[in-house]
């Protein structure tokens, strides 16, 4: 490592731990930017600290509320986070998915209105993409917009939109000329939540939660200006985006390793899992190989999310790969609340009766979560078959 990043590691240490308060580190609530919601104070505090130095998306440029670092500095960013166990000051849609996208395919008014919002965390953002009749086929929705003057009117339906209730913009594929083939004719627009066209319907899962909501769209309006890219060619932006996307959901990125799955309120350390609720030698020496083998694909899946950014230190923007990491981090991911629930055993099936603990209680709750995580941003067989067409080359 040379002399430069040397001294950005000990001044970030410094820095770092002078300014994370206490209640930001260890397993809590991360700021989501929502102005809906009440954060502890010191989650606020975390994310004003961290804004105003541009750590809250340390590689976008100090124009857009930045700090313009280079991918080895921010990789010492999230190491030296790591130590402390401070958590992500600020994690939303904004940050990993429609920031990156309008940085490449967003207009200057579009950037200085959104992107210097989102850094600062000053609006949460919802993804309005499947629908009732779309969901792997994406390109079949049929949400429409027609414009007039200087605004869309947007008529339909959206389904499984993550945290809608508390989301202040929508960024939104629509169909804007139903007389092209299904993949054309499709525009990306930004549209503000709290409007009467739009209600909000949450969904109640199997786990108690309700992360995800149905979202109507009646006559909502949508600024001709927050068009991203051009009309009718929204189709590739928003492929795009879903490759940002799964990037962050595979582990790369700032936050790596710091977010959980949608729904998942629990992630716990299975070595002391297995401390404390391994009773049985048999089993228990079962278990600390199962524990070991999910560590060390845990261990490896990290390594090679490094190789690939270290490969990617000139700049390059994230492709195809990103599949690869997205169907193996939800295996990961999936795998690990399986062993959780296997380590506690019967009190890892509780649901609300005595005699057993919040965090017991969580478990359950994250195991049921879970089970959507290989299909929640593009199943795993799609995830493969992107892999099988754009990274190995195979034929239909």
């Amino acid at each position: 490592m040379n002399e430069a990043l040397v001294q950005f590691r000990s001044e970030t240490r410094a820095w770092l731990a002078e300014n994370c308060p206490v209640g930001a580190r260890g397993p809590g609530e991360v700021h989501s930017g929502s102005t809906k919601v009440v954060f502890q104070p010191d989650t606020q505090r975390w994310l004003q600290v961290m804004a105003e130095r541009g750590w809250t998306v340390p590689q976008w440029p100090k124009a857009y509320g930045g700090a313009d670092l280079s991918l080895a500095e921010t990789q010492i960013l999230y190491e030296e986070m790591q130590a402390i166990d401070a958590r992500p000051p600020l994690m939303n849609m904004g940050t990993r998915m429609l920031g990156p996208t309008l940085l490449e395919h967003g207009t200057e008014d579009q950037k200085q209105r959104h992107l210097t919002l989102i850094a600062k965390g000053g609006a949460a953002w919802c993804q309005g993409y499947s629908e009732p009749g779309a969901g792997s086929d994406l390109a079949a929705l049929n949400t429409k917009a027609v414009l007039h003057g200087d605004h869309f009117q947007i008529d339909g339906q959206k389904i499984w939109t993550s945290g809608a209730q508390y989301a202040d913009w929508m960024f939104c594929l629509v169909r804007t000329d139903p007389s092209v083939p299904k993949h054309q004719g499709i525009s990306f627009v930004l549209l503000p939540m709290d409007q009467p066209g739009v209600t909000i319907k949450p969904i109640q899962l199997i786990s108690g939660s309700s992360p995800f909501c149905e979202t109507f769209l009646d006559g909502a309006l949508a600024e001709k200006r927050d068009l991203v890219g051009t009309l009718n060619e929204g189709w590739g932006i928003g492929k795009r985006l879903l490759q940002h996307e799964r990037s962050g959901q595979g582990g790369l990125g700032p936050s790596a390793g710091r977010s959980r799955p949608v729904g998942v309120t629990v992630d716990l350390d299975l070595t002391d899992l297995l401390r404390r609720y391994g009773s049985d030698p048999v089993q228990t020496a079962s278990q600390r190989d199962e524990v070991i083998q999910w560590q060390m694909r845990s261990r490896a899946f990290s390594l090679t999310q490094r190789r690939m950014g270290e490969e990617a230190r000139g700049g390059a923007a994230p492709g195809a790969a990103t599949s690869m990491f997205k169907l193996y981090g939800a295996s990961l991911a999936q795998d690990k609340q399986a062993l959780t629930a296997d380590l506690m055993g019967s009190q890892g099936m509780g649901w609300e009766a005595a005699g057993f603990s919040s965090e017991e209680l969580g478990a359950t709750r994250s195991w049921l979560a879970s089970r959507a995580v290989t299909i929640y941003g593009g199943t795993n067989e799609v995830q493969a078959n992107i892999i099988a067409k754009r990274v190995l080359g195979l034929p239909d």
